[in-house]
């Protein structure tokens, strides 16, 4: 019986979920398989195919090639999605993500709200590091452009005595980029 379920499951991933056009395409005789991120299935999927496809900038126009090497960026978990697709379902890398994206598309980020920053506050005994770390967090995770809002709202969420509050006060910063660099001098 175990035997049974076992030559199944092999039966199973040896089938190819592209068409004969994918499968029998030959790779580029130069080819060098990138290094990805694993997609483990608990993290937004268009930032993984984003982020493949900038790793395969270069044979983005080979959809062969893209639909083959996209699997070795899969994790465990994710393949048996992948070995349960439908032979010869694939048509194209675009039919591949559109699938992997609907598959997955639970796991995608829902931007914060601008609120999530404005109540954030350096917590007692918290390291400057800490809260800075949290913060920016925090702040990359809201869409759309905040920028001033942000910077009011790390220094009002540092205490009355804090030194960086201080030097915030007397003398503001009109970017992140200068109120990153006044953290540091800070740290």
């Amino acid at each position: 019986m175990r035997n049974d379920a076992i030559s199944k499951a092999f039966r199973q991933i040896s089938k190819s979920p592209f068409t004969r056009k994918i499968d029998r395409a030959k790779l580029p005789h130069h080819f060098t398989q990138p290094t990805f991120t694993i997609y483990n299935g608990r993290t937004n999927p268009v930032e993984h195919v984003s982020h493949f496809n900038q790793r395969m900038a270069i044979h983005s126009r080979n959809e062969a090639l893209m639909c083959k090497v996209f699997p070795s960026s899969l994790g465990p978990v994710v393949m048996r999605w992948f070995n349960g697709l439908e032979e010869g379902s694939i048509r194209s890398f675009e039919e591949l993500t559109k699938a992997f994206g609907a598959r997955f598309m639970t796991r995608s980020r829902v931007p914060r709200p601008l609120d999530s920053l404005l109540s954030m506050v350096m917590r007692e005994e918290e390291t400057l590091k800490t809260y800075c770390n949290r913060y920016w967090e925090t702040f990359n995770e809201i869409d759309g452009d905040f920028e001033n809002v942000a910077i009011r709202t790390f220094k009002v969420g540092l205490p009355m005595e804090h030194d960086l509050r201080k030097s915030l006060t007397m003398k503001p910063v009109r970017s992140m980029r200068q109120l990153m660099d006044r953290i540091d001098e800070h740290k």
